[in-house]
């Protein structure tokens, strides 16, 4: 891919990167070891704030925490981006998703396929990865859904800052 053709791809698919989210305790939004980006936890926030809270199954469905990871995944990828040119990933390693469930719930593959097929449509072949889908009972802020990324840079990929 080349610098345009990123661009052009989320153009294309009317997405618009979001500012890098701030961290809500002692880390940092996305670190690089090697070749390798190591997203953490990201929450689905929208200007600073949550757009909705509580347990999928009970609070929200389905599908309106699937939407919640596919922000997830997008405040991810700005991570990556304030440390590396997006045009620089060769594969979308692997993506962790967290969700908090109500008692019973066990939909949580379909969540995570909210950050997973966004992956998909922005780096086609390269957005194939590995994946867990985890029920857990709470998250930062009442979150619904949290995920994590491992992406891989070019080996030549050079660090830089937005």
């Amino acid at each position: 891919m080349t610098v345009s053709d990123i661009h052009a791809t989320l153009d294309s698919l009317g997405i618009t990167l979001p500012k890098v989210v701030p961290p809500v305790a002692s880390y940092q939004p996305a670190v690089r070891s090697g070749n390798h980006v190591y997203v953490s936890g990201q929450l689905p926030m929208v200007e600073g704030e949550l757009p909705k809270k509580g347990k999928v199954g009970a609070d929200l469905d389905t599908d309106a925490a699937y939407d919640l990871a596919r922000t997830c995944a997008l405040n991810g990828l700005a991570a990556v981006a304030s440390i590396a040119d997006l045009n620089d990933v060769t594969k979308i390693v692997k993506v962790t998703g967290f969700v908090a469930s109500a008692p019973g719930y066990n939909d949580q593959p379909k969540v995570i396929n909210g950050a997973s097929e966004v992956m998909g449509e922005i780096f086609q072949e390269a957005g194939k990865h590995a994946r867990a889908a985890v029920g857990v009972s709470e998250l930062p802020l009442d979150a619904p859904v949290e995920v994590e990324l491992i992406v891989e840079l070019k080996a030549e990929a050079k660090n830089h800052l937005v």
